[in-house]
This record gives structure tokens, C-alpha cells and sequence, in this order.
């Protein structure tokens, strides 16, 4: 059962398990009443945390109770209403300094002025700059094209060289695709992320030929596995999350710029394609979303819909065009 969460699910449930018992010892709670635990002792727990954590670390507590009570067979009764009241209050109640700052989205202009403090022959800067542009113009998460950690690596479920393919419409627009084993979604089946040649410095194929042809990965290793020296001789390793980030904010203020978190990238792309244009259903459907979550990452709103609003839209004219049938 425990396998129905994913890694990083785990851990964060797991501290949240530790707070909650740390929360019993202070009072005094006794083991067989933290399990089952009572609606006044979850309420309790809860309101303790409210105006010192952010709400969703509060809401990822309170689940990681419940998920050790399904993994154990206890039983979990609780009057929703009630519960879900007291979430949202203390979410209400979370403490300004918890509050995340709006991350700021990557632009071509951005990833452009980082290429330029990158050494592209270096295997490590290959490496990092085929992730950024492919993790971009594919309107990817950071996550599934790096590793949390070296040995983390595994070819049943992260991206490796073999998943990389080739493809094109009968009107012969290419497309690079990419095979990703397994996802939240898709544990079985995967999914498919997917991008085209570009023009300039943030070219994802030119970035990713390059790439392949500094650090050469076998099939079956990480994707964006680079050379390392280890004694005499060189061997793969797989890109890390935090060896990506790392090198990316290095090059970063080597140009000037303030660093950006790393899930601006996947931000940054929805609002490049939107801003050229690109409809938001098919925006939608390339960035694998299965609702309309993908609008709250959505900035500069008043940008994206200028073209949609004018008095004449030349975007409506080509709408109504495409809908209506023609006149015999």
C-alpha cells in the first residue's frame, strides 16, 4: 500500500507523523488515542500549527496522519464538514513570512543571457543547458528530468536515452519526443513530453545535440547523465535536481540577473506559448494537465488576453472563420 504515494508524498507525510506525535507527547496523549484519533484531537493538533506553519504544510501534516491510519487499517471517522472548516481557517491563518513570494518565470531573454556564462564544452554545462531549454520548450517539471538524488536513478521510471525519438505531421513540421516511464499520473502507461526546433541561443535540439555529443550517454543511462572524473578515469552520473539548480543560479549572477526557482522554467513556457498565441485548450493538452489547474500559473493576464479583447480581434475574426460554415 505504502507504494500508492510517491517519494517526495512519503517524506513529506512523515514529518508530518513526527509533528503530530511530537504534538501528543507535549499532551500527554496516550499511544491508543492518537489511533484511531478523535475529531477533538485532530482539531487540537491542527489549531496548534495554525499562524506559525502555512496552511498547505498543515493540510500535508494533517493527511500524513491520515495516511498512517489507512496503512494500518485504523479507522478514519471524522465529521468533514467540521474538519475541512478548520483547515481553511488556519490556511486563512497563515503567518506572512510563510507565504511564498509569486515565482518569477524564465524567458528566452533569461535562458539566452545564462548560455553566455556557460561553457557548452564543459560536460556538466552541456548537460545543465540541454535540461533547461528541453525542461522548457517541452513545458516540463524540473523533476522529471533530473534525479532527487545520484542513486536514485531508475530506468523503469526516469527519462534515459532510449526514451528519445523523432517525429512529424504530414506536412512535415518535426518534433522531438520524450518518453517519460512513469508519472503521478500514469503510473503505468507514462506520458510523452514533446518539442520543436526553435531559432536562436535556447534551440532545444542544438542544446540537446550538443549534449549527446560532450557526455555521449549510453541508452539505458539518465538522459542528461554527464562525465565526472572520478580518479583516472570518467564515469556517467545522472543530473541531480539540486546540481542543476546549483550551476543555473552560479550563472545566474554571473549575469546579473537574481536566480529563479527551478519551477519557474515550466511557468515561464506556459506563458511563452500563450503569449505567441497558442490556444489555451492546446496549451492544456501539451503540458498534460487533466484540468484546468494549469491557470494558476498563469501572469501577466492583461498580456495574454490583449489580443482577444480588442474591438476588432483579428483572433475572433479567425475563430468565427474556422466555426462557421461557409456560405453557399
Amino acid at each position: 500500500m505504502s507504494h500508492a504515494w510517491e517519494e517526495d508524498t512519503r517524506e513529506a507525510y512523515s514529518s508530518g507523523l513526527l509533528v503530530f506525535h511530537v504534538y501528543c507527547d507535549g499532551k500527554n496523549i496516550q499511544e491508543h488515542d492518537r489511533a484511531p484519533a478523535s475529531q477533538l484531537l485532530l482539531s487540537g493538533f491542527v489549531s496548534s500549527l495554525a499562524a506559525s506553519y502555512a496552511g498547505k504544510t498543515i493540510l500535508n501534516y494533517f493527511y500524513g496522519v491520515r495516511a498512517w491510519h489507512i496503512l494500518h487499517g485504523i479507522p478514519w471517522w471524522l465529521e468533514r464538514a467540521e474538519m475541512d472548516t478548520t483547515l481553511r481557517a488556519a490556511d486563512k491563518l497563515t503567518p506572512p513570512t510563510s507565504k511564498k513570494k509569486q515565482r518569477r518565470p524564465y524567458t528566452p531573454d533569461f535562458i539566452s543571457a545564462l548560455h553566455q556564462h556557460l561553457v557548452l564544452t564543459d560536460p556538466l554545462d552541456a548537460a545543465v543547458y540541454a535540461c533547461l531549454t528541453t525542461c522548457f520548450y517541452a513545458s516540463a517539471h524540473l523533476g522529471k528530468f533530473t534525479v532527487r538524488r545520484l542513486d536514485s536513478f531508475d530506468s523503469n521510471k526516469s527519462i534515459t536515452r532510449k526514451n528519445l525519438s523523432h517525429d512529424q505531421d504530414p506536412g512535415g513540421n518535426k518534433v522531438t519526443v520524450l518518453h517519460i516511464p512513469k508519472t503521478k499520473t500514469s503510473q503505468i502507461e507514462g506520458e510523452d513530453v514533446f518539442w520543436a526546433k526553435q531559432d536562436g541561443l535556447t534551440d532545444p535540439d542544438a542544446a540537446l545535440a550538443n549534449h549527446l555529443t560532450v557526455n555521449n550517454p549510453l541508452d539505458d543511462h539518465h538522459l542528461f547523465s554527464y562525465l565526472q572524473k572520478k580518479g583516472a578515469r570518467s564515469v556517467w552520473q545522472p543530473l541531480t535536481k539540486t546540481k542543476f539548480l546549483e550551476r543555473v543560479k552560479k550563472a545566474a549572477l554571473a549575469a546579473s540577473l537574481d536566480p529563479l526557482q527551478g519551477h519557474g522554467i515550466r511557468i515561464g513556457s506556459i506563458l511563452e506559448y500563450l503569449l505567441r498565441g497558442m490556444p489555451f485548450d492546446v496549451m492544456k493538452s501539451k503540458g498534460r494537465w487533466r484540468s484546468d489547474a494549469f491557470l494558476m500559473y498563469l501572469q501577466k493576464h492583461a498580456v495574454i488576453m490583449a489580443p482577444y479583447i480588442q474591438a476588432e480581434s483579428a483572433v475572433h475574426e479567425a475563430f468565427v472563420r474556422y466555426t462557421m460554415p461557409p456560405v453557399c
